[in-house]
């Protein structure tokens, strides 16, 4: 017996089934924007702390099409508002690195070995404006630290690239939300525009299917369990 979370055809009998309890419309909209979705981004957050911010980075990445959230939990707790971030976390796929005393270079090495070239965001004139930064070459994660001390020194030496946003003002940087959302409407339109493969394969989508149902669906775990029990032993 396969077990379910790597048994495809499981995974989109139990699609199905959900879907079925849902909604047309709603289905639709599920549709609509499983579309738009895209892991050709994603986005790395090392240690930030403020609830405000960390609820406005995710709502962001949900209205900008970035499934893929890594949080780095090193010295502060990741905690949001929910009246900040409405709801986005639950249409999104968090991956919390808060085991070790220092996380970074685990997460980053891991979103390497996913096939990310890593870009560190600083207000640095040295480094590469988002405007010329070259989205073509493969899939990349952007790292964002916190607004008062930015990315540490062991996140950076990590890097494989270093971005920043052009400013022309009196300010030296722009808050944390500020920052995540101006680069990726960037780079979300740019991948869009120079035909990047940024979509999603049959099976990313059906397994982030199964995320928002399990998320919003009511007692989602009882009904996965009885529908696992009689699959199985049908497929017997």
């Amino acid at each position: 017996m396969n077990k379910p979370e790597t048994d495809y055809e499981y995974k989109e009998s139990l699609c199905r089934f959900f879907r079925s309890m849902k909604l047309d419309s709603r289905n639709a909209l599920m549709d609509k924007v499983l579309a738009e979705r895209t892991r050709y981004i994603a986005v790395g957050l090392e240690n930030i702390y403020q609830p405000h911010n960390a609820s406005a980075v995710l709502r962001s990445c949900d209205c900008f099409g970035v499934q893929d959230v890594h949080i780095i939990e090193n010295s502060y707790q990741y905690e949001f508002n929910p009246h900040v971030s409405l709801g986005a976390a639950q249409w999104l796929t968090l991956h919390r690195h808060n085991v070790l005393d220092n996380n970074t270079p685990a997460c980053i090495n891991q979103m390497k070995q996913e096939g990310y070239r890593i870009v560190a965001t600083t207000p640095d004139p040295k480094a590469v404006s988002i405007q010329d930064f070259d989205v073509s070459k493969s899939k990349f994660a952007l790292l964002f630290g916190t607004e008062k001390f930015g990315l540490t020194d062991e996140a950076c030496s990590l890097a494989d690239d270093f971005i920043r946003i052009p400013m022309y003002g009196f300010t030296e940087s722009f808050n944390i939300s500020v920052s995540v959302s101006l680069c990726l409407f960037h780079f979300t339109e740019r991948i869009r525009a120079e035909k990047t493969d940024w979509q999603l394969s049959s099976e990313e989508q059906t397994d982030i299917y199964l995320e928002w149902y399990r998320n919003t669906v009511t007692n989602s775990e009882g009904i996965e369990r009885k529908f696992c029990q009689e699959y199985f032993n049908t497929a017997r």
